[in-house]
């Protein structure tokens, strides 16, 4: 293993799992009224619970073979062949590009909080960006596997 380093996206940890409560908590109360009612935002309350498991963290690998990401518990993952990356640059994203899983109009983003992110040019054309807080160190493992 060349890299290896996980960002925790706290904001969207905290935010997603506070709106979780607040909604369990509303349909829990609603419940006590109309079970009917409830299901709704006890249903919503569960996913939003989900969301927040699967993708509260970011864990990129960078080893001689693979450039790995994965999100929150592992579930969601993505791998690049090193034989396939042309280069990789440091890049800022846009505040409206988001968090998780976006496709913008330099490739599709994975990202779990912040702007900075690496971007790696494919040998087919496709571009793919990953957010990190540890730009250059992230540019760095790859450009040195890549070579």
């Amino acid at each position: 293993m060349v890299y290896q380093h996980t960002q925790t996206g706290l904001l969207t940890r905290r935010l997603l799992r506070a709106i979780s409560i607040i909604t369990a908590g509303s349909g829990l109360f609603v419940a006590l009224r109309s079970t009917l009612r409830s299901i709704p935002l006890l249903a919503s309350s569960a996913i939003v619970f989900v969301c927040a498991t699967l993708f509260d963290s970011l864990t990129v690998r960078v080893s001689h073979d693979l450039v790995e990401i994965s999100f929150g518990i592992g579930i969601i993952r993505k791998q690049f062949d090193v034989g396939n990356i042309r280069r990789a640059s440091v890049v800022k994203n846009k505040w409206y590009y988001g968090w998780g899983i976006r496709l913008t109009p330099h490739g599709w983003l994975y990202n779990v909080s912040g702007l900075d992110a690496v971007e790696i040019l494919m040998d087919n054309g496709k571009q793919y960006r990953i957010g990190t807080d540890q730009p250059n160190e992230l540019e760095n493992a790859i450009n040195t596997v890549i070579q």
